[in-house]
């Protein structure tokens, strides 16, 4: 779909504008198709780590990498450690820093169950590294998205998050009760007969972000086993009640989304998948019916308040928000 055919000129300007220079960034190369060594956009990819959120988050950075309580890595919701490099990979921000680094191994060695590999609520005080008992899949998305957006895809430690993303991550629709062990015997949310939505979003999420010609068997078959699920769901949906709204929040839209989803991010995962499917339409239609006038869109959930630093007014027209818009309704076969 043409891109002038969903906005115009003048969104696509304001998406440009200096004072953002991570959105100046990506609207250069996901929006306008410029490539990543191209002047501008690699002074946009150097202005991220020099003015705006990125610089203000690394401030704020404590001297061991962490930010908050250490500890705390993940509970201090959401200006402890985990939010920070989640909040910091969406912002494209540059993995090589030497704070980033050091935010990211704090977290490889005190989230990760070196048992499993998966990412844990809390550090364990006798092993080291994250807590079997308290291994959850959003995090271990999460964890695995950001640490391969930050430049770790070549650390073996995420290659077997990666494994146990496609070993243990379900996507079952309550049809059966999941196994009795572990991971599977804690964390009903997670792991009940209806898999956790968030689970199945975050997992593959960070699937999508390994590069298409590094993708073994096993991720492109967990890749289609999640992306079934979501499609099933038609996205935001019951499966077996097709005309309810899984949860009215997904349709309200939101940056960043930290655990959260919402069907902006959905269809944004399975775009870049290049996944299209008749299934989508119901959300790619509701996506459309939020545009205002301008051809913009607003920010409707935020976590502003609870941040370090607050991205952007809710209520208002969100640069983010309508450049994730336009990428997807731009792909989209005519």
């Amino acid at each position: 779909m043409n891109l002038l055919s969903i906005t115009d000129n003048g969104t696509i300007e304001w998406l440009l504008e200096e004072e953002n220079p991570s959105v100046r960034y990506f609207t250069l190369t996901t929006l306008l198709g410029k490539d990543h060594n191209d002047r501008e956009a690699v002074n946009a990819r150097s202005a991220i780590m020099k003015s705006g959120i990125v610089p203000g988050i690394l401030r704020a950075q404590g001297e061991g990498g962490t930010w908050e309580v250490p500890a705390r890595f993940y509970t201090g919701k959401y200006r402890s450690t985990v939010w920070q490099l989640i909040i910091l990979a969406e912002m494209g921000a540059d993995g090589s820093d030497p704070r980033i680094k050091k935010a990211c191994e704090f977290i490889l060695e005190n989230s990760r169950d070196r048992e499993s590999s998966g990412f844990s609520l809390n550090m364990s005080v006798k092993s080291g590294g994250g807590r079997h008992s308290e291994v959850i899949p959003c995090l271990t998305g999460n964890m695995i998205w950001s640490l391969l957006r930050l430049g770790f895809k070549n650390d073996k430690r995420v290659h077997d998050g990666i494994e146990w993303i496609c070993r243990y991550q379900r996507c079952d629709d309550g049809g059966v009760a999941p196994p009795a062990e572990w991971p599977y015997d804690r964390f009903e949310i997670c792991w009940g007969k209806h898999t956790c939505f968030m689970g199945v979003v975050k997992s593959l999420k960070a699937l999508s972000a390994i590069e298409e010609n590094d993708r073994p068997g096993t991720v492109k078959e967990k890749i289609r086993m999640l992306s079934e699920f979501l499609l099933m769901h038609n996205i935001y949906k019951k499966s077996h009640e097709p005309g309810s709204v899984s949860k009215p929040g997904w349709l309200r839209l939101g940056f960043p989304l930290m655990y959260q989803t919402d069907i902006l991010e959905i269809l944004d995962i399975l775009t870049d998948l290049r996944i299209h499917d008749s299934r989508m339409n119901e959300a790619l239609e509701k996506l459309k019916s939020l545009q205002d006038g301008q051809g913009r869109w607003k920010l409707q959930n935020t976590f502003n308040g609870k941040m370090i630093k607050d991205i952007e007014m809710k209520g208002e027209q969100s640069k983010w928000i309508t450049l994730r818009a336009l990428k997807v309704l731009s792909k989209q076969p005519v």
